[in-house]
């Protein structure tokens, strides 16, 4: 007897969909380790399967030997066979082919997006053979929206987001693959040296634009300014006010006023006036200003607040993240919502507040999708903790606060004469909180409150001075600012522009939180201005996104597009080639020189030489340049990336280097194992350490019962590993704790 298959697209995703919509307990069931659930509705039999993301990726049809370029023959493969790091989506997929076997009916669950739409298409169409399907759309993994997303089902997938979803991977394809080869072989066509390079249809306009700005910065002149001070007093409190005409361009005629009120005393007030402004509450997050405030408020990365947003989802504790929208339609239930998170002790006092209104209106912005809502709690409480709670906490202090009343605040300005010279004073404060008080710290404002004074008052002069300024340069971007700047030129989605960032980074292109484009990103920029600027078209760029709209709204065909991409990659990879060797020859350099810079962490403790990260056979390590005159290593695990970080230990005066792991913050550490601030802390444990590192304490390992346990160091700290590593891999910490085990 057949069923429905419903498919989802991460195991989280089954589970909650399962549970909603069950009459009665589902049934978990598995295929070798991937979870599936057998449920009932009504008369109807269903099994709820899960992807784990994309099943499928793009691939060339026919690979040949070596790299060459163009490349424009392409198809969709299996993720698990193309990529080595996706081999473990093996299994999911050979579940959903079993699944769909004796399945009758289909039902596409995956997230109600672009990606969402092409995971959901392929595995249609290549794992359960079928040409269509149901579709499911929600935007919160909440029982209501899941209930009323299968009882109202589409009998159809959304075809102009599913082809609009698959030109984008085909044109980011033939873009990413064929411009990261063109960069990378002219440089070992014309040194001989094997680097990879990248570049792609939105990277490469993304670095022209942080690039221009080095440039800007660099060619910056600072210009030199003065300003006039007034510190004084009143019969209520102090006071600074600045001159009327501030800044001053000519030195001479600042100069010249300041010799004319520094004598003086007394000064008198001449204006007192007060204006009072309302300031709106902001709009709710899309997934823009959700990450420019993350990063604003916490120092999150753009990358992962969408990456704790994501998981937050899952949890069924806020909405889709991946929107456009500013906009909170009344249908999702605001005092229900409101009601659910009064429940979590920690907002009880805000919603009291909102939920005494007479209504709730949120102040929507401008912002629109067609998919989905602006990201809002569910009133379900999450299951998370650490940085994913603070990022739980800014989205319901956000939503809250959309439905607060206006802030009020007043600016006092006083205007003080000094032998007909004015100077004034300016301070603004808030006067009623509005919703303020449910943005909590996140709302702080700059509080000046002015002393209470009257026209005619005499203010008793302490000091006039003329301040020497600089105008200053450009500001560089953050990861959050990039973000938004790439969305106001329409480059790239609001899903892929953080992940374009981090692998510029990644790629040598860009260093630092405020960003700075390293020689390489700048001599990349410079070389492609000067032999091929078509790739740094940001226009061209942007005219694709237009197009992929227009597939998306049925004006315009997918191969259309994709011809339209052939022919204008076909002519700039011909210009490429012509200029290949000056391209490479002029990357060449660049190329050494930021390597070097990114791999050197300080200076040698032994010789005169310069420490540098290196990577072996057997993974990353510090070593000597020196080498084999200086021998000197430092070992760094497996399990993380290493950047230098210009810090030194203060105990040891060794180099530091910074650690970054997924889902952590990055920290910095001493590379030194034997450094004093890794010394055991707790005296009985460090005495164990001492008779287990001499021999005179042996412990058994727990894993494999043959080996011992033996005191080992690394940058972390001491720890106690099986003597019969590597076919034993226990690790525990000196305090008892287990880390790892094999």
């Amino acid at each position: 007897m057949g069923y429905e298959l419903i498919i989802t697209e991460k195991p989280n995703a089954a589970l909650k969909i399962a549970q909603s919509i069950a009459e009665g307990k589902p049934l978990k069931k598995n295929n070798k380790g991937v979870p599936y659930y057998e449920i009932t509705r009504g008369s109807k039999d269903i099994v709820v399967g899960c992807a784990v993301g994309h099943l499928y990726t793009v691939t060339e049809k026919e690979k040949k030997k070596g790299w060459t370029y163009p490349v424009f023959d392409l198809e969709w493969g299996e993720s698990g066979e193309a990529k080595k790091e996706s081999a473990y989506t093996k299994k999911y997929l050979a579940t959903l082919k079993k699944l769909a076997k004796e399945a009758t009916e289909f039902t596409v669950a995956t997230d109600y997006d672009i990606e969402g739409e092409v995971i959901g298409l392929n595995v249609m169409r290549y794992a359960c053979k079928q040409k269509d399907a149901n579709r499911m759309k929600f935007s919160t993994l909440t029982k209501p929206d899941l209930i009323e997303a299968y009882e109202k089902k589409m009998n159809h997938l959304d075809w102009g987001q599913a082809i609009a979803g698959e030109t984008r991977h085909f044109l980011d394809w033939m873009y990413g693959i064929n411009l990261s080869r063109a960069l990378t072989l002219s440089i070992k066509h014309s040194k001989g040296m094997h680097k990879i390079l990248s570049s792609g249809r939105v990277q490469g306009p993304a670095l022209k634009i942080i690039v221009d700005k080095e440039k800007e910065i660099e060619g910056f002149k600072p210009e030199p300014y003065w300003e006039l001070v007034l510190n004084g007093s009143v019969k209520n409190g102090t006071l600074t006010a600045l001159h009327t005409e501030n800044p001053f361009w000519n030195k001479e005629k600042a100069t010249t006023i300041l010799d004319k009120t520094k004598p003086e005393k007394i000064g008198k007030v001449k204006n007192v006036t007060k204006s009072e402004f309302r300031q709106a509450p902001p709009t709710p997050f899309d997934l823009t200003t959700l990450q420019t405030e993350s990063y604003r408020t916490h120092g999150i990365s753009p990358s992962d607040t969408l990456n704790m947003a994501q998981t937050l989802y899952l949890d069924g504790a806020i909405s889709y993240p991946r929107t456009s929208s500013q906009q909170l339609p009344p249908a999702i239930g605001f005092k229900k919502i409101i009601q659910e998170i009064s429940k979590q002790e920690k907002y009880v006092t805000e919603c009291g507040m909102l939920l005494k209104k007479s209504g709730l209106n949120p102040n929507n912005g401008a912002k629109t999708d067609p998919a989905h809502p602006a990201i809002y709690p569910t009133g379900i409480m999450p299951t998370v903790k650490g940085r994913e709670q603070m990022v739980y906490d800014l989205i319901v202090r956000r939503f809250l606060a959309t439905f607060g009343d206006p802030a009020v605040r007043e600016t006092v300005k006083i205007d003080i004469d000094v032998k007909n010279e004015i100077f004034v004073a300016k301070g603004t404060t808030t006067k009623e909180k509005g919703w303020h008080e449910l943005y909590g710290n996140y709302a702080k404002q700059k509080e000046e409150e002015l002393p209470r004074t009257v026209i005619g008052e005499e203010v008793t002069i302490i000091e006039i001075s003329m301040l020497d300024k600089e105008t200053q340069p450009p500001k560089r971007y953050t990861p959050a600012s990039i973000i938004k700047e790439l969305e106001k030129k329409e480059l790239g989605t609001k899903a892929t522009r953080s992940n374009i960032i981090d692998n510029l980074y990644q790629r040598g292109y860009l260093t630092d939180k405020a960003i700075k484009a390293t020689n390489l990103g700048i001599k990349t920029v410079e070389t492609l201005e000067k032999y091929c600027p078509e790739i740094l078209d940001e226009e061209l760029t942007r005219n694709f996104e237009i197009e992929m709209d227009q597939i998306r709204e049925n004006k315009k065909k997918e191969e259309d597009v994709l011809s339209e991409a052939k022919a204008v990659l076909t002519k700039t990879l011909t210009h490429f080639k012509a200029n290949e060797k000056m391209i490479g020859e002029s990357l060449f350099e660049a190329t050494r020189e930021t390597d070097r810079k990114m791999a050197h962490v300080g200076k040698c403790p032994i010789c005169d030489g310069s420490l540098m990260l290196k990577r072996g056979k057997y993974g990353s390590f510090i070593a000597c340049d020196k080498y084999p005159k200086c021998s000197i290593t430092f070992k760094l695990p497996g399990n993380a990336l290493f950047k230098p970080s210009e810090s030194i230990c203060e105990k040891c005066n060794h180099p530091m280097i910074t650690i970054i792991q997924r889902g952590k913050r990055p920290r910095e550490v001493c590379i030194n194992p034997e450094c004093s601030s890794k010394e055991i802390s707790d005296l009985t444990m460090r005495k164990e350490a001492a008779q287990v590192e001499s021999g005179k304490l042996e412990k058994p390992c727990p894993t494999c019962g043959t080996g011992k346990l033996v005191l080992r160091k690394s940058i972390y700290g001491s720890f106690y590993g099986c003597s019969n590593y590597p076919k034993c891999k226990y690790i525990q910490k000196v305090e008892g704790n287990v880390e790892k085990k094999q």
